[in-house]
């Protein structure tokens, strides 16, 4: 203590500096509130990782076959877990200090300005790319729900419909932070459940036909290698949900002797094991009743009976309304942090609805603009999940903790990285290529 005496001023400002920093940091949406109980953290990560991407597994299990198929979905899972572990364990490495958010512990790994040049784009590329898609998703489901419930009515446009599932996003985007959505995130991974059992309890039901094929869709080689690609984008992207770990596990309480990742790793057991209730079956049973005629989304394969498909429909867009909230909420924090600490904007309730609705509003038209759902899919999966799912928590492993050369740890992160380099080069290509193949036949607006 006797050290510091001489220099008053400087531990004032300091004390000064963190008392506006501390009341800015109280208004930020991801470090305001902290009292989060352990199983927000599983529902919260159950919503951010199932997607709807788990109504394209059946159809990237047609495209994989059955070998390469159930190997990657259970590769995904495990690699995935293991990651989510390394982020956990990494939130608090530093005594007396949380990385609430990605880019800080990127910054830690790989210096200030490095750090945030790594992560902060991919991070947004994965939570933009994600809302976007979303905004697609609810409208297509919304349309569906639409036309299931009332064949015989006058057809109304997809974007007119995005449109009305965007309305609900101006109100929602509103709430200040992660615990004020726990209700709605509690919905959402409760829905999650409930379609993915749907999904697959309703092919169970519908029965194998005769002449199931599971031969590839493409006839040329080419066309079969571009799909595969294709599909482990579609595979990486069902596995997201580690952009927003981190802001999750921000918002549980944490002392020396509790610290929080035992509570936060409670969590994702609990969440791993829904995702693989999700997950599994439906990939599995979706694939083993329909083979190589199965949609990209599973539920347009399900025609009948039309009021549980009707029933499925509003399930996913309720969960993709949580989805949504979940994944913009750390976009908010960097936008909101932005504006009050490098612009010095006083904090203020127009703030946060101005900045919030201009976000929303301009996923809300490149949905609409763009909406071809499962190509984006392939090629934001690869580009930005592999990354950021995959490989950047075990390179942030090596540079923080230096495992031994050779050793257990050093070996399985690289083996990590390697899997996670070659899904990154790889998914964008299939990804892109069923993007231009759509496009060809897409008129703007329809």
């Amino acid at each position: 203590m006797g050290t510091q005496a001489p220099s008053p001023p400087e531990g004032y400002l300091a004390s000064n500096k963190s008392e506006k920093e501390a009341s800015l940091d109280a208004w930020l949406p991801i470090t305001s509130s902290r009292n989060a109980k352990w199983w927000y953290s599983a529902f919260h990560n159950v919503t951010a990782m199932v997607g709807a991407g788990v109504l394209s597994l059946p159809y990237a299990m047609s495209e994989l076959g059955w070998g390469p198929g159930i190997a990657v979905l259970i590769l995904s899972w495990i690699i995935t877990l293991y990651t989510l572990w390394q982020m956990v364990e990494m939130h608090e490495m530093v005594p007396g200090k949380r990385f609430d958010r990605y880019h800080e512990l990127g910054q830690h790994a790989f210096g200030e300005k490095l750090g945030l040049w790594i992560v902060v784009p991919q991070q947004l590329i994965v939570e933009v790319g994600v809302n976007i898609v979303y905004m697609v998703t609810g409208g297509k489901s919304l349309k569906k729900f639409h036309d299931a419930v009332c064949p015989d009515c006058k057809q109304i446009k997809q974007t007119y419909f995005i449109m009305i599932f965007g309305s609900v996003h101006f109100i929602l985007s509103q709430l200040p932070n992660f615990n004020s959505i726990s209700g709605v995130s509690l919905a959402a991974a409760v829905m999650s459940l409930s379609y993915s059992t749907i999904a697959w309890g309703a092919s169970v039901d519908k029965g194998r036909k005769p002449d199931v094929s599971y031969d590839f869709k493409a006839h040329s080689t080419a066309g079969k290698v571009f799909n595969f690609f294709s599909a482990l984008g579609d595979v990486a992207f069902a596995y997201a949900g580690h952009n927003v770990v981190l802001e999750i596990q921000a918002t549980i309480p944490s002392t020396p002797e509790k610290p929080s990742k035992k509570p936060m790793w409670r969590g994702v057991i609990v969440a791993y094991i829904v995702v693989a209730l999700c997950y599994f079956p439906v990939a599995l049973v979706g694939y083993w009743i329909f083979g190589n005629s199965v949609d990209d989304n599973i539920l347009l394969t399900l025609e009948k009976p039309r009021w549980l498909i009707a029933m499925a429909n509003m399930f996913v867009v309720i969960h993709v309304i949580g989805s949504y909230q979940i994944y913009a909420m750390p976009v908010f924090d960097m936008i909101e942090t932005v504006l009050v600490k490098k612009l010095h904007f006083p904090p203020s309730f127009g703030l946060r609805l101005i900045s919030r609705s201009v976000y929303v509003a301009f996923t809300m038209f490149i949905g609409m603009t763009f909406p071809f759902f499962g190509g984006l899919l392939g090629f934001f999966g690869g580009f930005a999940f592999a990354p950021t799912t995959y490989f950047l928590p075990c390179i942030m492993w090596l540079a923080i903790y230096k495992p031994r050369r050779y050793s257990l740890s050093w070996f399985t992160n690289w083996i990590c990285i390697v899997l996670g380099v070659i899904l990154m080069v790889l998914s964008p290509i299939g990804g892109l290529r069923q993007i231009i193949l759509q496009a060809k036949t897409y008129k703007f607006y329809s």
